[in-house]
């Protein structure tokens, strides 16, 4: 086992970070790959005319990654565990991971069960949203109206709030939904409303569908009023809402934030916090 006390290991220590990047810029650009199929083509039509050899070693391969990537995500988590005296923590750090998992598989379920319903953006909302969202997204995002009824809220939203996360919204409360690249609206679709929906439609295309429900999940944990991925999306609505709108790629300023870890609650000095007072703001939507 290496040791940074040792001279002769730091070499080796810093050839295996070089590499470590390497490989997680690989896979970033693999995920994106994967995330443009995942965009175009359903899971089924994937199965039935995906070339079978291409399909399986694809399946091996990620199996492995994850796998092996997933074992040293544990030896982290074991090495960076608190003491005895502190052990409860880890447990709750466990407990958070459960909610994201359920979120995150929630979902997955309800955009499959709506995708069927749903409707592509008529050519009026595109020619209005194209200066903002890329045209191959906007062909893309489906969008269903609930017309009179409301989304139910989580069904393990009580166990949630038993485990801490006392925050998380009402979804029959929010103005809609958006599920990955299908927006189920609770009340009438608007141009801000789907402006606002369609920038959540990029962070999760631009950050990943994990990433984003842990950033959400554990705002609320955290008991947090302003989620920083609802706070981003009402800022660039506000933009949008201007009566001389400005032109912008929403998926740049997506990425921008994302680098300047802003969805994680930093900030970098002389931006703009784009802070919002409660009763400037509906209930949270994602």
């Amino acid at each position: 086992m290496y040791s940074w006390n040792k001279a002769e290991d730091r070499a080796a220590i810093a050839q295996m970070n070089s590499e470590l990047q390497h490989a997680q810029l690989e896979l970033l650009s693999a995920h994106c790959a994967t995330h443009q199929l995942r965009l175009r083509f359903s899971i089924e039509d994937i199965a039935r005319y995906g070339q079978r050899d291409v399909l399986r070693k694809s399946a091996e391969t990620a199996s492995a990654l994850s796998e092996y990537y997933s074992s040293i995500q544990e030896k982290i988590r074991r090495e960076e565990a608190p003491s005895t005296a502190n052990s409860g923590f880890s447990n709750v750090e466990d407990r958070g991971r459960a909610v994201i998992d359920q979120v995150s598989s929630y979902l997955r379920q309800q955009r499959e069960h709506y995708f069927a319903s749903a409707e592509q953006l008529t050519e009026q909302h595109k020619a209005l949203m194209r200066p903002y969202f890329s045209a191959s997204l906007l062909d893309h995002v489906r969008v269903v109206e609930l017309d009179g009824k409301r989304l139910p809220n989580l069904p393990f939203h009580r166990e949630a709030k038993a485990l801490g996360f006392e925050h998380l919204p009402e979804f029959a409360h929010m103005a809609s939904l958006t599920l990955i690249d299908v927006v189920v609206f609770n009340e009438k679709l608007t141009e801000r409303s789907l402006f606002h929906a369609l920038v959540h439609t990029v962070q999760f295309q631009v950050l990943g569908l994990e990433h984003c429900t842990e950033l959400f999940v554990r705002s609320f944990g955290n008991a947090q009023f302003i989620v920083p991925l609802d706070a981003h999306a009402f800022s660039l609505e506000s933009r949008f809402a201007r009566p001389t709108p400005e032109k912008f790629s929403v998926e740049d300023e997506v990425r921008l934030w994302l680098k300047q870890g802003r969805y994680e609650g930093k900030r970098e000095p002389g931006t703009d916090p784009h802070s919002f007072s409660k009763n400037s703001q509906p209930e949270h939507e994602i």
